[in-house]
C-alpha cells in the first residue's frame, strides 16, 4: 500500500508520519515534494504537521497554492483517502477539502502536551479499529488549533456524524479543562461529506509505539490499512 507524505518548506512532522507508517505492516511510504505536480501511483496521502511556508499570512494559506495540492484535490475527489494532521488539517481547510478554519488558540499560547480525545464515530476509513466512545491519549503541538465554523456547518457536521474526535477529560467527559484551544463543540477532528478526507489537530503519528508514551494513535494507521486492503480485495 503506497502512501505519499507531502513535504512543504517548514514541515517538521513528515518524518514522524513516514516512520509511523513503517510501524504498521503493509505500508510503503514515500516523500513527495510540494513543488511536484503529480502524486504518482499512491493509495493514500498524508499532509503532515509543521509550519508550511512558515505559516505566514495564516497557517496553511500559502501551502494550499502549492502545485501538489491540485493533485491532492483530484485524488480526494476520486475517493482516495487523505489524512491531514495539525498543519495538514489547516491546509485542508484552506484548500476547501474540509469546511471551517483553524484560528489562534483561545489562550493565545502555543500548546504542546498530551490531551484526551474521544472517538465519536467508527464509520470512517480512519477509525474502524477504534470503538465509539473510546478515549485516547494523544499529543498536541499547535498555536492555531481553535476549530471554527458557522452554525450551519457545525450543525451539518453534528447531524451527518462527521465529527470524528472530540477533546474530553481523561474520563471521557466534556467538562472544564477538556478543551485545550477553544475549538467549537470541542472538535479535534472531522471528515468531509464523502468521509475519505480527515483533518485532526492531535498527532497520532507520535503515539504509535510504547516508547513514545502511548500507542493510542496506532489505530488510525491500522484502520487505514484495513480500508485499503478491503478496497484492493
Amino acid at each position: 500500500m503506497r502512501v505519499a507524505v507531502i513535504t512543504f518548506p517548514g514541515s517538521n512532522c513528515d518524518h514522524d508520519c513516514y516512520k509511523a507508517l513503517k510501524v504498521v505492516p503493509g505500508f510503503v511510504p514515500s516523500f513527495v515534494w510540494h513543488g511536484s505536480s503529480e502524486l504518482g501511483a499512491v493509495d493514500a496521502v498524508f499532509l503532515p504537521g509543521g509550519f508550511a511556508h512558515g505559516d505566514y499570512l495564516r497557517a496553511g494559506a500559502i501551502a494550499r497554492f502549492s502545485p501538489i495540492m491540485e493533485a491532492v484535490q483530484a485524488f480526494a475527489a476520486s475517493g482516495g483517502p487523505v489524512v491531514g494532521i495539525c498543519n495538514g488539517f489547516q491546509v485542508l481547510c484552506e484548500s476547501g477539502l474540509l469546511p471551517g478554519a483553524l484560528l489562534r488558540n483561545d489562550t493565545l499560547r502555543f500548546r504542546s502536551h498530551d490531551v484526551h480525545i474521544r472517538v465519536e464515530t467508527e464509520a470512517t476509513p480512519f477509525t474502524s479499529a477504534y470503538r465509539k466512545g473510546q478515549v485516547l491519549r494523544i499529543p498536541i503541538a499547535h498555536g492555531e488549533g481553535n476549530y471554527h465554523a458557522d452554525p450551519e456547518t457545525l450543525a451539518e457536521l453534528e447531524g451527518e456524524d462527521r465529527i470524528v474526535f472530540r477533546y474530553v477529560t481523561s474520563t471521557g467527559q466534556l467538562g472544564e479543562g477538556s478543551n485545550p484551544n477553544g475549538s467549537a463543540h470541542n472538535i479535534a477532528g472531522i471528515v468531509n461529506a464523502s468521509r475519505n478526507v480527515i483533518g485532526m489537530m492531535p498527532h497520532p503519528e507520535r503515539a504509535v509505539e510504547s516508547v513514545l508514551g502511548s500507542t493510542d494513535g496506532r489505530g488510525l494507521f491500522e484502520s487505514l490499512s484495513r480500508h485499503l486492503a478491503s478496497r484492493a480485495a
